[in-house]
């Protein structure tokens, strides 16, 4: 193996993350009994901040916002824009992992599988679809004016990348069956590899994201999809980038340094299932002290991103009188925010 893990130093805090991280593992069957409906909600809301967050990472400019009209109109069979291609393509591979995630092995055709799909929308880069690399992918810094000024990372050459990624693939799968190694860090470990061998020409990064679903998923962390990690990872990029750079540039040395970016990585799933917290005890305790009429309007402000007390009416039937008051009270509780007077309110998620 051209990689060693013996330099990885299994420190007090990591081991302390992973306990918390775990603790909440195995806690989800009782946290996760919220009612399908609500359940549902969380996930399409974390799916959309999911997919924004991701891209935006890679340079997307699309909002959450922007990211859900996109998401709610799919019937539409081509996208104009870059942003709107790779927006639709990490939507359609997530959902695939989401849905398959139990018969979908760590092997190079799935991940090929993932790519190709990943672009099938990039026209651009049709010929690279499912591809390794064929020329050199290093990491750039660049001017104001786009101008290189310098490589921050080299990554593997394409000559390289079959043999590296065959090698990478076989670890993971011989560390998962063999249980020396917990698996949170079996699945940080096999991200930073992947990132440093960069194997294809484009879109790496978010793929990098979509295997690390994927494996927390099979690994046991099913409550992944309904909390973004995207968004995490998307609010603290510096230090993405600045934790990836450290190790990279060690993983092929004899001492290569694994725990900067190990601890960044579990610190960001650390604060991926606190937000889930979060949003649980906010259900739970809506649900419990909420009116019917009123946890229906919430529904539907998730499922269309605004609402007036019009389509309140329309959509489930209430009384106008009645459905002004709900409003008002949602507003008061700041379960919702107001936005315009007369004829022209409406309202959204606080």
């Amino acid at each position: 193996m051209s990689f060693k893990i013996d330099t990885l130093k299994i420190t007090p805090e990591i081991l302390s993350l992973i306990a918390e991280i775990d603790e909440f593992k195995g806690a989800w069957k009782a946290l996760g009994t919220l009612a399908p409906e609500r359940l549902s909600a969380l996930r399409r809301v974390a799916t959309i901040e999911s997919v924004g967050s991701s891209t935006r990472i890679e340079g997307s400019t699309l909002s959450d916002r922007d990211v859900e009209r996109l998401l709610s109109n799919l019937d539409i069979k081509t996208f104009d824009t870059r942003d709107e291609q790779e927006v639709v393509g990490y939507a359609k591979v997530m959902e695939t992992v989401f849905s398959n995630f139990e018969h979908i092995d760590l092997t190079e055709n799935h991940i090929k599988q993932f790519h190709r799909d990943l672009l099938a929308f990039s026209s651009k880069v049709e010929r690279h679809r499912g591809e390794y690399k064929t020329h050199p992918n290093h990491v750039s810094a660049f001017d104001a004016e786009g101008k290189e000024v310098g490589v921050i990372f080299e990554t593997a050459s394409p000559f390289d990348t079959p043999h590296l990624m065959q090698e990478l693939i076989a670890w993971t799968n011989d560390a998962f069956e063999e249980k020396h190694l917990h698996p949170l860090l079996i699945v940080t470990i096999f991200i930073v590899v992947f990132l440093e061998i960069h194997p294809f020409s484009d879109g790496n990064g978010r793929l990098s994201r979509i295997l690390t679903t994927l494996l927390l998923l099979r690994a046991g962390y099913i409550y992944v999809p309904y909390s973004s990690l995207e968004s995490v990872i998307e609010q603290s990029k510096d230090s993405y980038y600045l934790a990836l750079r450290r190790t990279q540039g060690t993983i092929r040395t004899d001492d290569p340094e694994w725990n900067t970016w190990v601890t960044f990585f579990l610190h960001s799933l650390q604060q991926h299932k606190r937000r889930l917290e979060k949003k649980i005890e906010s259900e739970r305790i809506m649900i419990g002290t909420l009116p019917e009429l009123s946890l229906e309007i919430l529904e539907l402000v998730k499922e269309r991103g605004r609402i007036t007390i019009g389509e309140v009416v329309t959509l489930i039937g209430a009384n106008r009188n009645t459905a002004k008051k709900h409003l008002r009270d949602l507003v008061a509780a700041n379960h919702l925010a107001q936005h315009g007077t007369g004829k022209g309110t409406w309202y959204s998620r606080t």
